[in-house]
């Protein structure tokens, strides 16, 4: 059955579901949530969650980078952001999060003028080494040719691309474009890079010597890129074309495998658990982690978008506060609203559909709600 819809008579288009529209199918197996395994693997860094953080100034600091990696999971900071713009931001962080609605946009541009520091980049970055987790950095697209050998000698694991969207290939008419098959081919550090939404879009990424890609745009509960763009990738949809584009890319290059993260539409369990369901390997939490005490944001939330010189697409949120980061990744869950205990929602989702591994649980059964199919 096709899956095109007829908008008009000079105009189709396909149709695709967000991961509201979709649900998991237990199977006949069920298992003790003990059973369950989360522990996910890209490259030779392992992890005993599949969660990486956003590398946003309102989810991320040295700290809570540093205590995400303790609790099993990948904090990712921004380089672009407050901690390598100032020496102490807190004082910042603190004025964002106290702008009357009516001044945010204004003045956040002004406060992300402050011209990016190298030696803070290699301050930061180091100051998570020195805890001895895994240090990762994120760098946009039109940065990362300025930036990214002051990251490789400071010390980074894992290395982020990250825009609203990032092609293999770039067209710039005054600019040297980023090659980033050459670019991903020369580092010695494996590289993620996204987003990309569609099955074509991402082929291309792998194809670049990409670790890992990430769907979706990001920053969901605080970017308006769909109002202001009329850009917009049903979730549900882009991480199954994405998954299918991996399976396409391991047999075309003779078994590389790389890892689907979905990045965006994720700000509660059951969306995480679609998404793992859907073909992710692991997902990008911004908002889920914005909500805890230690969040840098004081219980808002804003992307990188939210403060673009030229054209805004994105918001200040108030997201408030549910706990701790260790409660709202593992409990014990103190809202029932799937804002806590992500992790345990998670394990408890496989082990009902009766799935041990997230590999496994990639494969389980899906419906599409009956009001979405009509």
């Amino acid at each position: 059955m096709s899956n095109e819809i007829e908008i008009g008579r000079g105009k189709r288009g396909r149709r695709a579901y967000a991961f509201d529209d979709i649900a998991v199918v237990p199977s006949r197996r069920t298992r003790d949530p003990e059973l369950v395994s989360l522990a996910w693997q890209i490259d030779a860094f392992k992890f005993d969650i599949p969660v990486i953080a956003a590398p946003m100034d309102s989810v991320m600091s040295p700290k809570t980078a540093i205590k995400l990696g303790k609790l099993g999971g990948l904090g990712v900071l921004d380089l672009e952001g407050l901690w390598t713009r100032y020496e102490n931001p807190v004082d910042v962080l603190a004025e964002i999060a106290t702008l009357e609605p009516e001044r945010v946009t204004a003045r956040m541009q002004e406060i992300y003028r402050e011209p990016i520091k190298s030696e803070l980049i290699a301050t930061r970055l180091k100051e998570i080494r020195d805890a001895g987790v895994t240090v990762a950095g994120a760098l946009s697209p039109h940065r990362t040719q300025e930036h990214y050998q002051t990251v490789l000698k400071a010390g980074v694991d894992l290395f982020v691309i990250r825009g609203t969207t990032v092609s293999a290939e770039h067209v710039s008419g005054d600019a040297e474009p980023l090659n980033l098959k050459k670019f991903i081919y020369e580092l010695d550090v494996p590289v993620i890079v996204g987003g990309a939404s569609t099955y074509q879009a991402a082929l291309h990424l792998m194809r670049t010597g990409a670790a890992g890609v990430l769907v979706g745009f990001g920053g969901g509960a605080a970017q308006t890129t769909r109002t202001s763009l009329g850009i917009h990738a049903p979730m549900a949809t882009a991480v199954a074309d994405v998954a299918a584009a991996r399976r396409d890319y391991l047999d075309e290059s003779g078994g590389r495998y790389v890892h689907v993260i979905a990045d965006g539409g994720l700000g509660r369990s059951g969306d995480m658990v679609k998404a793992i369901a859907c073909g992710a390997d692991a997902i990008m939490l911004g908002a889920a982690l914005a909500r805890a005490t230690e969040a840098p944001g004081g219980g808002y939330h804003w992307g990188p978008e939210a403060h673009h010189p030229e054209l805004p697409r994105g918001e200040r949120v108030k997201v408030g506060t549910v706990g701790t980061l260790k409660e709202i990744l593992h409990g014990p869950g103190t809202h029932a609203d799937g804002t806590t205990n992500l992790m345990g929602a998670l394990r408890r989702a496989m082990a009902t559909a009766g799935y041990q591994d997230l590999k496994e649980f990639q494969r389980v059964d899906v419906v599409v709600s009956p009001y979405v199919a009509h």
